[in-house]
């Protein structure tokens, strides 16, 4: 299992890798702010936002993952995935917005965990 389980103070300076429904609802759980990145393999849009996410993940007070969800495609299904990369915001454990667009600048996604998903 990856470092998905942190303690809830300990907020990762990076993206944290995220296998499967389990280590998401885990990471998710640990932390009061979550950004979770879904994406695909070979994905040119995924690739380009990584290191923008790692940017994130240091200007805010938000836990950032990523999770390939190939193996446990359940999770399409239960956050409503339909293109990539999906952005989900969770607070509290709860899913609270999404974004799913192109790609994004770091100041985009700030701007939008910062906001909790509220414009």
């Amino acid at each position: 299992m990856s470092d998905a389980t942190s303690e809830p103070s300990e907020t990762p300076d990076r993206p944290v890798g995220l296998e499967d429904s389990d280590e998401l609802d885990a990471f998710v759980a640990a932390h009061d702010l979550a950004l979770v990145e879904f994406y695909t393999e070979g994905c040119t849009l995924c690739q380009a936002i990584e290191p923008v996410l790692g940017n994130v993940a240091r200007a805010t007070a938000a836990a950032v993952g990523t999770c390939n969800p190939r193996d446990d495609t359940g999770l399409v299904e239960a956050y409503d995935v339909r293109s990539v990369p999906t952005l989900l915001l969770f607070e509290d454990g709860d899913l609270v917005d999404r974004m799913a667009a192109g790609f994004l600048g770091a100041e985009e996604i700030v701007a939008f965990v910062e906001n909790r998903g509220r414009e």
